[in-house]
């Protein structure tokens, strides 16, 4: 037989190191008795017996196989999928290393020894078919141009196979093969001058002014063009943007289309449109409509304080609000996209609680897509062992399993191939995508700042790098795609749109943006129609009967047990079973209710048990989805603060028409939030004009139960309270939490509310309401006995709040005061300034004495805030004394014993003439 025919039968496609094992056992039996195989297996070996010893060249599969040894293959093809990327060309300023490190692996590196060097390889893809290389150069070679150019594809942690394979064939079969027309990289160019030109226009315009530039990364532009009109393509339509303040400006004016006539108001300081006090401009939002071929979307870049990466969770509850008001759960209808900083979305904790949040059932948004800024500098920072302690930044995305790919920013090609890949992805497989955007910072960290100062070499290296578009333009101008007149009069179109304070709507694939305002939702007063008796009492056993095919836990059995029974035998409902009856009235009228914190389904203090479990099959039953017209969710969040309330706070912005309800597991717990109480709950209306009806339910009492379980820090939010911004309450009975809830939601004005709410007091016999109270009554902005303004013997007001009311009352009783009169304050924000001083210019009592007790230590609780309400409105006229606890750096003791004994001598302190 002729060589060539030799090797024709050689290289049939059934010789592969793939099948070697199954051809070996195949080949040992024809050679014990050719009749025992098949008839086409027998004529293949008898075919090869014949010629095998022409040139010289023996068949031997495990000797002198002409591919090279599959787990050799195999074990080189796994090393480049799992480190490739740490050989990859991704960052911009590290050319040199990088080559260093990608000249290293050559065959030698992986021990093939020069007999094998020409031997041909052969792999089998992810879809089974069959890819061939001549020798193991060209092998390395194709790995690197997969694995080691300006993508570096992190993805091996991740343990679902089918996930793994996916991401390698996209890359083994797409990348670099994947060619962009003319027209794309026409649009891309565009978008990368439009960025550049326009930081140096402001900063030629208004120079030393903080604008907190994004150059060094001005691919991130296109990469957002790329997201928007890709996504829409796909069908999604809603866009939620959070990012911090470096290149905000760059993407107001580039990506939403805000005016540039409207940004240089802000810059001369000229933009009073509305009364409050503002926020820079760098934490502004903007909304506009994307128009597109293949539709049209609504963009949202969301405000963000200067607390760079809380903004995470709110979006993600503002995208979670618009899902759940969908007819049917659909995440590819929203895409949350999240723009971090290197140094930030390593360090800060609220993005660890973010992700842990991301897969759980009650705060899934099917996926988001982040984007890192790495400019490899914290503000002076550029020593990767003093900014983090693990490899790369974006090494805490390991923990949700999810892929991260490391993109040079001065490929901008790479930069729109990951997006395409990412958003293809997290369609798939719903899951958060990250892309590190590797570039640099070529000015300091703001405009007025030296960066030489403490990075002198890198800023050198910096001064000598091309920018991206320099980079680009001139791989365009080779590729003969366009000329260098074109591109300088794309910077001079551009520069009169600034000019002439135009909106930028840039030509990226026909996107068109169009600037539009949000819509104040305006709730329906239903809370001002009357309660009707029989119809709430409908309600009630509604959500108060259980099947009694379910096996239900003797306690809870009981407590439902004894709330019909308060209907039916007509006692006094308690605060569990009113505060339910308030969720079913509110479905009933068409609002729906989110309830969410540690715990919350149960109740921490086992008052609430809004879902039940099947003690025999753990099947959950809930009575409030019998209620319909509104939606019901409760969900037991992780144990987390920051990111659970950052969260619900998102959700409550957008969807006016539901109940939004954080309970933290004891007020204490709160102070972990603190961030979102201060940046956005109390401060978001004055800033931006941004309103919430977020709920706060904040256990507060003192029981002796120690310092984290006593306080959910009163004086904190007093603190923050101004010009009505929200609704400080502590209400003390059944009824009360239901009328405050109500009035809550069907008020015009939307606030936030604050509810101190109990622990103790939710079995105290005394909080309980009757029926009648639900039906006939309105929430109390203070309670005491009106019957007393006639007893002319009244020469004492005691004022108080909370649970302490009720142990003043009790010990009232006991010793037969009859010279006091006991007043609860419900509503401590706004003040209740109108119903206190009808009590005082009651002309039947003569008060000498004025007292505010309160169990917290006199520096907490409400005391200063009280004094100087009451001192405004009584003139100094009459002194307000006070008795409580003295000043202490601890909200409260932690002996049992200790509490009571102060708690006793307070009580009585109150009562001594």
């Amino acid at each position: 037989m002729k060589e060539k025919n030799y090797n024709k039968i050689i290289n049939e496609s059934w010789i592969n190191p793939i099948n070697q094992e199954y051809l070996e056992n195949i080949y040992q039996k024809y050679l014990k008795n050719r009749n025992s195989i098949d008839l086409f297996w027998k004529k293949k070996f008898d075919n090869f017996e014949q010629n095998k010893n022409i040139n010289k060249k023996q068949i031997n599969f495990k000797k002198n196989s002409f591919f090279l040894n599959s787990k050799k293959v195999y074990k080189i093809l796994n090393f480049f999928r799992k480190k490739g990327h740490k050989y990859s060309n991704i960052n911009p300023l590290n050319k040199k290393n990088y080559k260093k490190k990608k000249k290293l692996l050559n065959y030698s590196y992986f021990n093939i020894l020069n007999k094998d060097i020409n031997k041909k390889i052969s792999i089998k893809d992810n879809l089974n078919s069959i890819k061939t290389f001549c020798n193991i150069n060209k092998f390395i070679k194709w790995l690197k141009k997969k694995y080691c150019h300006t993508i570096g594809f992190e993805f091996s942690h991740i343990s679902l196979k089918k996930e793994k394979k996916w991401i390698q064939n996209y890359i083994e079969k797409k990348w670099i093969k994947k060619k962009f027309c003319i027209k794309k990289k026409k649009n891309i160019l565009q978008s990368i001058i439009y960025s550049e030109t326009f930081e140096k226009y402001i900063n030629s315009k208004y120079p030393g002014y903080k604008r907190f530039s994004l150059e060094g990364n001005d691919s991130l532009i296109p990469m957002l063009h790329e997201t928007i009109y890709f996504s829409i393509k796909k069908k999604i339509l809603n866009f939620y943007i959070g990012m911090a303040h470096r290149g905000r400006l760059n993407v107001l004016i580039n990506v939403l289309g805000k005016s540039s006539k409207k940004l240089f108001k802000e810059f001369n300081g000229k933009n009073f449109n509305n009364l409050n006090n503002g926020d820079v401009k760098y934490h502004l939002g903007f909304y506009s409509k994307i128009i597109t071929k293949y539709g049209t979307g609504k963009l949202n870049l969301e405000y963000n304080p200067s607390h760079l990466e809380i903004i995470n969770p709110v979006i993600m509850g503002i995208s979670r609000s618009y899902l759940d008001s969908l007819n049917t759960f659909d995440t590819n209808k929203v895409l949350p996209i999240m723009i971090h900083g290197d140094a930030s979305f390593i360090a800060q904790g609220v993005i660890q609680e973010t992700l842990n949040l991301s897969q759980t059932p009650g705060y899934t948004v099917g996926g988001s897509i982040h984007i890192i800024i790495n400019n490899q500098i914290a503000f002076t920072t550029s020593k990767i062992n003093n900014m983090r302690s693990s490899y790369y930044s974006t090494d805490i995305a390991k923990m949700i399993e999810s892929p991260v790919f490391h993109v040079n920013s001065d490929d901008p090609e790479a930069c729109i191939f990951s997006i395409q890949m990412a958003i293809k992805y997290r369609i798939k497989f719903k899951k958060d995508v990250f892309i590190d955007l590797i570039g640099y910072r070529r000015n300091g960290h703001n405009e007025s700042d030296d960066p030489t100062v403490t990075q002198p070499l890198m800023y050198k290296m910096i001064k000598n790098h091309p920018t991206i578009k320099n980079i680009y333009s001139k791989k365009l101008i080779d590729e003969k795609i366009i000329t260098e007149n074109q591109i300088k009069q794309i910077i001079s179109n551009y520069r009169k749109i600034l000019d002439s304070g135009s909106i930028v709507s840039g030509n990226y694939n026909f996107l068109k943006l169009i600037p539009i305002k949000k819509n104040k939702y305006i709730n329906k007063n239903i809370y001002k129609k009357k309660i009707k008796k029989n119809e709430i009492k409908k309600i009630y056993k509604k959500v108060n009967t259980l099947p009694k095919n379910l096996n239900i836990h003797p306690l809870v059995k009981k407590i439902y047990s004894d709330r019909i029974n308060m209907i039916n035998l007509e006692k006094k409902l308690d605060w569990g079973a009113s505060e339910t009856l308030a969720y079913a009235y509110l479905l009933k009228n068409g609002i729906s209710c989110r309830i969410s914190g540690e715990d919350v389904i149960r109740g921490t203090f086992f008052h609430r048990h809004a879902i039940i479990y099947d003690q025999k099959n753990e099947k959950k039953y809930s009575p409030l989805k019998n209620v319909k017209n509104g939606k019901f969710f409760i969900w037991n969040s992780v144990l987390s603060e920051e990111a659970v309330l950052a969260f619900e706070y998102g959700y409550s912005l957008r969807n006016k028409n539901i109940l939004t309800i954080w309970e933290a597991q004891f007020g204490d717990f709160s102070n972990v939030a603190q961030v979102v109480i201060d940046q956005f709950i109390s401060s978001g209306q004055e800033k931006w004009n941004q309103t919430s009806g977020i709920v706060l339910f904040l256990p507060h009492g003192h029981e002796g139960q120690g310092p984290e379980h006593s306080s959910a820090r009163i004086e904190r939010y007093l603190q923050l309270c101004s010009k009505k911004n929200l609704n400080l309450c502590i209400p003390t009975t059944a009824s009360q939490i239901f009328h405050l809830l109500c009035k809550h939601v069907f008020n015009k004005r939307t606030t936030p509310l604050i509810i101190f709410s109990p622990k103790s007091l939710l079995r105290n016999p005394l909080s309980k309401s009757l029926f009648s109270e639900i039906y006939k009554t309105n929430f109390k902005k203070i309670i005491f006995n009106e019957k007393l303004l006639k007893n002319k013997k009244i020469n004492k007001i005691i004022l108080c709040s909370g649970k302490i009311y009720y142990e003043l009352f009790e010990y009232k009783i006991k010793f037969n005061i009859k010279n006091s009169l006991l007043i609860r304050i419900e509503q401590l924000y706004p003040f209740p300034k109108k119903e206190i001083l009808k009590i005082f210019n009651y002309n039947n009592i003569n008060i000498k004495n004025v007292i505010w007790c309160q169990e917290e230590p006199q520096n907490q609780g409400s005391w200063m805030y009280i004094k100087n309400c009451l001192e405004k409105i009584l003139y100094k006229k009459i002194s307000v004394k006070y008795i409580g606890r003295s000043t202490s750096p601890s909200s409260s003791t932690g002996n049992v014993y200790v509490h009571r004994f102060n708690q006793f001598e307070i009580i009585k302190k109150v009562f001594e003439k």
